[in-house]
């Protein structure tokens, strides 16, 4: 019998067992509406390798991966090219997650695989509210006549729950209607400080890793100058550690856009300090 050791393709810290587990992590290799720069399907199998670059211990947080229990159930498999399908898929397998009594993290891939999974979550806790941290609005009615769009997946969700349930940071980029509707529903806010209003509600945290600017994470699809630097998204998400999120996803991280393989390793940090809020 082989005696190894052999190199894990699971996320550093994740739980062998499914059904013990309170977190499932689900990797979406999708990009199939990417709008500008290709490549954030191959974000998930190279984020599981960058995660052993990681130390177990967030002093942060000031907790280990291990106290954490979350299973990694690996990537979806999707039909290129069938972008239905492919949300189908991620609905399908993020409700099963909520039936079973546990929290999704999906691993993106482009932005609109945070739909499917916001539409399986709502299912379950029809009063969601959505924190959604971004270069972009995603407000957009649709892209080059798609409504299904890395471009609208805020305007997509914001039917589903409401407009009024969205908070958004970071937003830098978008069209003047999209400004206008940010404006009309009080979507964009500043200082966490101004997230109270959703203490005590259940939570949707969805991390576009284009939030943060280029000079720290330019392997993503569409980079946006003037962004947060890393400190600061990671004190927004420190601010969030008491609050009820039920579901999270990380996602527009395009690896192959860095060949010193920095975004790469700053976006899996990212992914570990929400797994220690989750």
């Amino acid at each position: 019998m082989l005696k190894g050791p052999f190199l894990s393709r699971d996320w550093i810290g994740a739980k062998s067992d499914y059904e013990k587990s309170k977190i499932v992590m689900i990797g979406l290799p999708f990009d199939g509406t990417c709008s500008y720069r290709p490549g954030s399907r191959f974000a998930p199998e190279r984020l599981r390798l960058a995660s052993w670059g990681l130390e177990d211990y967030s002093p942060v947080f000031k907790k280990h991966l291990e106290d954490v229990s979350f299973f990694d159930a690996g990537e979806l498999e999707f039909p290129l090219g069938n972008t239905k399908a492919s949300l189908d898929l991620i609905e399908e397998n993020a409700r099963q997650v909520y039936i079973d009594g546990k929290k999704f993290f999906g691993i993106g891939g482009e932005h609109l695989v945070t739909y499917p999974a916001v539409k399986a979550c709502i299912e379950k806790y029809p009063d969601l509210k959505i924190v959604h941290f971004d270069a972009h609005t995603d407000l957009r009615e649709d892209y080059l006549g798609e409504k299904l769009s890395h471009a609208s997946v805020m305007r997509r969700i914001g039917e589903l729950a409401g407009f009024h349930n969205i908070r958004q940071i970071g937003i830098r980029s978008g069209l003047q209607e999209e400004f206008n509707l940010m404006k009309e529903y009080g979507t964009l806010i500043h200082s966490p400080q101004e997230l109270d209003v959703f203490k005590g509600e259940k939570i949707f945290l969805t991390i576009d890793i284009d939030v943060l600017d280029p000079s720290v994470v330019p392997g993503t699809g569409t980079p946006e100058a003037g962004g947060l630097s890393y400190t600061q998204l990671c004190e927004w998400v420190k601010y969030l550690k008491d609050f009820d999120i039920v579901g999270a996803d990380v996602v527009e991280l395009a690896p192959d856009y860095d060949k010193s393989e920095v975004s790469t390793a700053i976006t899996a940090k990212v992914i570990r300090d929400v797994l220690m809020i989750l």
